[in-house]
């Protein structure tokens, strides 16, 4: 049975190896992003969880991610704040349409609603139709399109 627990430490080398499967794939993520210095701000706020599978692997990751210039976007409603942001949701290769991301969001929604948010968000790298299929399935709405990071996003909310 796949459990999901708080990232530790111990954990950083085989999340960096999971995040370096997907490197151009379409999400877009490269050599420099996400690294070791994303993890480690991650790991710092207590903000990463990872899913593994009986033999203690990791086969998946979500990030509760803090940005401004992302909360600050005019796209998001302001009756759904306070808001929560996910970001870096990765799944294995090997291990992916078998319900696990959506189980990983689930699970940070869970948390969310216990700190009180009324909201989460996310940004999806325009054209990657897996993730915006996820997501859609999951009840989130696209709420805009903006550029950061010098790439174009679709920004996708869910009342929670």
């Amino acid at each position: 049975m796949n459990k999901i627990y708080t990232a530790r430490r111990e954990d950083k080398q085989e999340i960096l190896n999971l995040y370096r499967t997907m490197l151009y794939g379409p999400a877009d993520w490269n050599e420099y992003y996400p690294n070791e210095e994303t993890i480690e701000f991650d790991l710092s706020r207590n903000a990463l969880f990872v899913m593994k599978n009986d033999e203690g692997h990791i086969i998946a990751a979500i990030s509760i991610d803090e940005d401004e210039d992302v909360d600050k976007l005019d796209c998001w409603d302001k009756e759904l704040t306070p808001s929560g942001e996910v970001s870096r949701l990765c799944v294995r290769k090997d291990m992916q349409n078998r319900g696990i991301a959506k189980e990983m969001m689930r699970y940070v929604f869970d948390i969310f609603k216990k700190e009180g948010k009324k909201s989460v968000h996310i940004l999806v790298k325009t054209g990657h139709k897996a993730a915006l299929s996820s997501y859609g399935d999951l009840g989130f709405k696209a709420v805009g399109e903006c550029n950061m990071f010098g790439k174009d996003f679709i920004c996708m909310e869910i009342k929670l």
